[in-house]
């Protein structure tokens, strides 16, 4: 399909919130078991649940990468009851299943003041975490999304270099009236993994009004320990309505996370949108998961939330309870569940890393004009 150029004016592309409704939740069937090693059939098992609970509130698109990998799936799936009615196949080779950070994002188009919209895709550079060399096949992605729907797609660039801009949808997270949450040690880096070198604060900035019109972003300083992104946020911080934050603590003063975490909460605290402090929700962090030595991104903020319902990962610890009431209470016209991510995190992620909304069709309102020019 054809690309949008770079539009200058005022949010022409609009990220709404997650919560808004969603046409369909697209996933990528699991395959790659150098992600999972020894666990990639329980890690399958896993995502038949994950689609079993997705299903019950909205569509489900899932992408494998192979003839024998959906059937093998689809005898899962109707073993476990899942109506699949509810789910659209298809095929397309990836390197990986992390499609909120290689699928690229679905967004509004909004042309100047015309009330018509649209939905394209945003073809961000994928470059695995610049960290690892298996990536190809997930940058294309996103232009196999666009076509398989059919929208148009628009591939970011800076101004100055026109060379592609890097972005994963797991570095931002927004709430849907023009604020983003993101950390310095992700999207600032320009060392340790380093996306966009030189592009700096400002020109991520620039980048994040143009293509998903955002006009202010709360800058938190780092992630979690373990988390092989160099610093997503969320695992740390997430919206929940637009001045609602829930944020990542740890009460262990030895942790690694104690400190950082305590940062980007006072951080938050100090944050101030449209004049007004945001409300900052503390999420306890679950006892520290280790797998051969190496310490697991657990966390619960890395949650999903569909159409009337929340998926949560939980890891067999005290806190789950704690997390998933506090969630319930922040989403009381949603059902809050719990999805066991033990296996799940040992691929270095879980639930909202995995997922991609896609939102609605934005409602076409056709020009009414003048009463007394219209013909009969």
């Amino acid at each position: 399909m054809p690309s949008h150029p770079s539009l200058s004016g005022e949010h022409q592309y609009v990220m709404p919130a997650e919560w808004a409704q969603h046409r369909a939740t697209w996933i990528g069937w699991p395959h790659n078991p150098t992600d999972w090693p020894g666990k990639l059939e329980a890690v399958q098992w896993c995502y038949v649940d994950i689609v079993r609970q997705l299903a019950t509130a909205e569509h489900v698109e899932i992408v494998f990468s192979s003839a024998t990998a959906e059937r093998q799936a689809r005898h899962r799936l109707t073993a476990a009851g899942v109506d699949l009615a509810r789910i659209t196949t298809h095929r397309v080779p990836t390197n990986r299943s992390w499609f909120r950070d290689s699928g690229g994002t679905f967004v509004q188009y909004r042309p100047g003041t015309a009330s018509a919209q649209e939905l394209v895709v945003v073809d961000w550079l994928f470059n695995a975490w610049a960290k690892y060399s298996d990536w190809t096949l997930d940058n294309e992605l996103p232009s196999r999304l666009a076509d398989i729907r059919g929208y148009r797609r628009v591939i970011p660039q800076d101004r100055s270099t026109r060379r592609p801009i890097v972005l994963e949808g797991g570095a931002v997270d927004f709430n849907g009236e023009g604020a983003a949450l993101a950390t310095e040690q992700c999207l600032l880096d320009a060392h340790t993994q380093p996306r966009n070198p030189g592009l700096g604060r400002a020109g991520i900035e620039t980048a994040l009004r143009e293509y998903l019109g955002v006009s202010s972003v709360i800058w938190l300083g780092r992630g979690i320990a373990g988390d092989d992104t160099n610093g997503h946020v969320d695992d740390i911080a997430r919206f929940v309505s637009p001045n609602v934050v829930v944020a990542a603590v740890e009460s262990d003063l030895s942790d690694a996370n104690y400190a950082p975490l305590r940062d980007n909460v006072a951080r938050l605290e100090e944050t101030r949108i449209d004049g007004s402090r945001l409300t900052v929700v503390p999420i306890p962090m679950p006892r520290p998961l280790r797998f051969g030595g190496q310490r697991l991104p657990a966390s619960y903020l890395n949650f999903y939330v569909a159409n009337g319902l929340v998926i949560v990962p939980t890891f067999n610890d005290p806190a789950d309870r704690i997390a998933l009431g506090q969630l319930g209470e922040l989403f009381p016209d949603r059902n809050v569940i719990g999805i066991h991510a033990v296996d799940l995190v040992l691929g270095l992620g879980t639930l909202h890393c995995l997922t991609l909304q896609e939102p609605a069709t934005p409602v076409i309102e056709e020009p009414r004009g003048d009463p007394e020019k219209m013909g009969p």
